[in-house]
């Protein structure tokens, strides 16, 4: 990685230097703004989300009327020292503006209230640096010598179909003014986001599908897989190449469990062996450039076939997987989905002598849950924009809220039997198994969008038998 450099010109004083920060020559800083062509500036016409991102800015402004609102993008964060950790727009930002990927650091979008009729809307950014300007060439994190080029405030308000000014414009309004987070706001954001447009609906089924090319890619690298002592990063990076080939990247850390790592819930360390006769979990998710992500989640038998005992564990996931899908319908309660879910293990825990009491027992809300210990997490949460979208919301409005067309959901059962955990048969230990789908929910019910992923335990054997041989 280049070295970010100084702007103090050499002078005849001794300069203030550093391992890491030299004076530009009277000669360089003679000549760097001098020399350049002309930049055209295309101004295309406004992205398709631009439509639906203004109609959700209108949604606000009508529920804060003579409010003022800020929303911020948020800022670069450090990883060490002088670099940064990649730029992701706050949620909020990205589903008001229509700006994904390409969003610019630093920038807020402001709602200014006009009396009680509504919002003048403007999208404040760092406009691009001319390059006769020290920023150009000397300010590694903006600086389009260094990070190439950025858009200028004409081009957003184009493409985005929003008013922009510079950010200085906004620092300067607000010089006497703090501007704090509004827990409110917060929460208002987050449930605008409960029911998803048609054009989030289509991201989000790209994204399932982009997701569902990463997992052929794994399928057919397992021969190579197994033969690597950190199978479990080499999983992890062929997924990566397909994360950001076709997409902006992951929309969260790969879990790539395999044997007893299984056992562990987010499981993102990924140094482990993937061993023939083990199952291997893979729970990763594409995020595409809006921004919108999936979040999978298959379990394979690394030799392509399951034991008797891993099928039998795995089949009883799916059943309950298959069980909390059939329960979800418009008006049914969210929580309802992970109930579903839970009366299948709970059945099945105990058909299999694995808790002390029956599975009615188990269910009880004050007195029971000794299934849990084989599930410790719940069976869904909302998917769009985050992994798990729309946290803020009210609880009346997500776990206990009401399923409804346009929501986007997960399901996702699973088992756990931990190497050590002593109240199993030894059979059973070092065996995790989760199967998770994102859900569509429709005016007739709920559409698997991740239909296409191989889910049975034939279909994955299959699966491996087509891809990996």
């Amino acid at each position: 990685m280049s070295e970010s450099t100084d702007t103090s010109p050499a002078t005849t004083e001794e300069p203030v230097v550093s391992n890491r920060k030299q004076p530009f020559p009277q000669g360089f800083l003679s000549t760097i703004s001098t020399g350049w062509a002309e930049r055209s500036e295309t101004i295309a016409p406004p992205r398709i989300e631009a439509a639906y991102a203004a109609a959700r800015r209108v949604a606000l402004s009508a529920l804060f009327p003579g409010s003022r609102l800020v929303i911020p993008a948020g800022e670069l964060k450090q990883r060490s020292n002088d670099t940064d950790y990649p730029f992701r727009a706050h949620s909020a930002f990205a589903h008001l503006t229509g700006w994904g990927a390409d969003s610019e650091p630093g920038s807020v979008l402001v709602f200014e209230p006009r009396g009680d009729e509504g919002h003048d809307v403007m999208l404040y950014f760092r406009e691009r640096a001319d390059r006769t300007t020290s920023e150009f060439y000397a300010d590694a994190s903006v600086g389009e010598f260094w990070i190439g080029p950025r858009p200028s405030l004409a081009q957003v308000a184009a493409d985005l179909a929003i008013a922009t000014a510079h950010l200085d414009a906004f620092t300067a309004s607000d010089a006497d003014r703090v501007v704090d987070e509004d827990a409110e706001l917060s929460r208002i954001v987050s449930e605008l986001r409960l029911i998803k447009d048609e054009h989030e609906i289509a991201q989000l089924q790209l994204a399932v599908d982009v997701t569902g090319a990463g997992f052929d890619d794994i399928v057919r690298e397992l021969p190579r897989i197994v033969t690597h002592p950190r199978g479990e990063r080499v999983v992890e990076g062929v997924f990566h190449q397909r994360a950001r080939s076709d997409g902006n990247g992951e929309g969260y850390d790969t879990i790539a469990a395999s044997g007893a790592h299984a056992c562990y819930l987010h499981w993102t360390r990924n140094d482990g062996r993937v061993l023939p006769g083990d199952l291997i979990l893979i729970d990763a998710g594409v995020e595409l450039d809006s921004l919108y992500t999936a979040d999978i989640t298959r379990t394979l038998p690394v030799n392509g076939r399951f034991t008797e005992v891993q099928r039998r564990v795995y089949e009883t996931v799916r059943e309950a997987a298959d069980v909390a899908f059939a329960a979800a319908r418009p008006g049914v309660k969210f929580r309802e989905i992970h109930e579903a879910a839970m009366s299948v293990i709970a059945a099945r825990v105990a058909e299999w002598g694995l808790i002390p009491v029956t599975a009615q027992e188990a269910l009880d809300a004050d007195h029971g849950g000794q299934h849990r210990r084989y599930m410790v997490h719940g069976t869904s949460h909302h998917l769009g924009l985050d992994v798990h979208d729309c946290a803020q919301a009210r609880r009346d409005m997500y776990y206990e809220g009401e399923l409804a067309p346009g929501m986007v959901f997960t399901i996702e059962p699973g088992l756990y039997f931990q190497a050590d955990d002593l109240t199993v048969p030894e059979e059973l230990r070092g065996i995790g198994v989760r199967i998770e789908d994102d859900i569509l929910m429709t005016t007739e019910g709920p559409v698997n969008l991740s239909a296409g992923i191989p889910r049975t335990a034939d279909e994955i054997e299959a699966w491996i038998a087509r891809l990996s041989s």
